[in-house]
């Protein structure tokens, strides 16, 4: 087996993804950086890290997880971190969502449950060894108007993250989420000035996040923590403690 760790972060090409992808990096891991759409992104980012590998997929396609394991595999004989990071948004009241919306919701979580069993099997469970962490959010625990399905998806990332972590007892895999409030983003960054400023009036620190402040919280997960699973770790500038 390879020395060098190796960790893979899901939808990594851009905004927390990517500030994972470098927190990683610079804590001496090879890191695999799976994009669905923003390649150009992805290559820039993997030049600028050195150390990793590209992998395309659409997570919610069974068939293309299943690729995307052969690849991972083709690149490694380990896989010491996996971040789940990937996911979709789709915003729109209750009464107005279509089913098809649903389900493309609905399918970013069936991915990140796939991917996390493939993983589990073919590296983590045969070393015995391995932290999968979790990027749900804030809004999965409050609560938010106009994003039902999205904050069901981040809901139930947690409820995997408590529930795996029971399943794996006894074994030196831990399961994590990390629960980032409002940050700094391109989704954020397309809010009106006015709903930006709604949602700053409620958190104690007055600011958003930044992706890398996330990101510090899941290298910490990654290489540390070495009695911490099933956990959720809030990273929202005090907006709800938990």
């Amino acid at each position: 087996m390879s020395e060098k760790k190796v960790a893979l972060v899901t939808g990594g090409g851009r905004g927390i993804g990517a500030a994972c992808v470098k927190e990683l990096a610079a804590r001496g891991f090879r890191v695999g950086i799976h994009y669905r759409s923003s390649g150009e992104a992805a290559e820039t980012l993997l030049a600028a890290i050195g150390d990793g590998f590209l992998l395309r997929a659409d997570l919610g396609d069974i068939a293309q997880v299943d690729a995307l394991v052969e690849g991972l595999k083709a690149e490694t004989d380990r896989l010491d971190v996996l971040v789940n990071n990937a996911g979709v948004s789709i915003d729109t009241d209750m009464q107005r969502m279509r089913i098809e919306q649903f389900d493309e919701q609905r399918a970013a979580v069936r991915g990140a449950w796939y991917l996390t069993k493939r993983v589990l099997r073919q590296f983590m469970m045969r070393a015995d060894s391995g932290r999968i962490v979790n990027i749900s959010s804030v809004v999965g625990h409050t609560g938010n108007g106009g994003q039902i399905p999205y904050t069901m998806e981040k809901a139930a990332l947690d409820a995997l993250t408590r529930s795996l972590a029971r399943e794996l007892k006894g074994r030196s895999i831990l399961v994590n989420s990390v629960a980032p409030g409002f940050i700094a983003t391109e989704m954020t960054a397309q809010l009106p000035e006015a709903v930006q400023a709604g949602i700053l009036a409620g958190v104690p620190l007055g600011r958003m996040g930044r992706p890398e402040e996330v990101a510090e919280v899941v290298g910490f997960l990654a290489e540390s923590g070495s009695y911490i699973t099933g956990s959720v770790i809030h990273v929202n500038g005090g907006l709800y403690g938990g």
